[in-house]
């Protein structure tokens, strides 16, 4: 499986929704908050090359961006094979939003 870093930040609702569809694909991640964190502030800063806002994901240490982006690649069919899992049924994996 591979290895999945979020950097996250407290009460970020895109951070939820990315860490939702990695949970219900079933694959463990390592979050990394930067809130008052300085320091993992600017080492996301650095790794993502300017990104700032949050999360920011890198799956087996390949920057692959924010939640939109994170979704993106799920609706394209190509995270299961980034994640190292064998390919699922395309469908919307959106969290209810109601």
């Amino acid at each position: 499986m591979a290895r999945v870093e979020i950097y996250e930040a407290d009460h970020c609702p895109y951070c939820w929704r990315a860490k939702a569809l990695l949970q219900g694909k079933g694959v463990a991640f390592e979050t990394i908050n930067v809130t008052a964190d300085h320091k993992k502030r600017d080492e996301m800063l650095s790794r993502t090359r300017g990104r700032y806002t949050v999360p920011q994901i890198f799956i087996d240490g390949e920057h692959v961006g924010g939640c939109d982006d994170l979704y993106a690649l799920d609706r394209r069919g190509e995270l299961d094979a980034k994640l190292g899992r064998a390919a699922q049924p395309s469908r919307d994996n959106e969290p209810n939003q109601e």
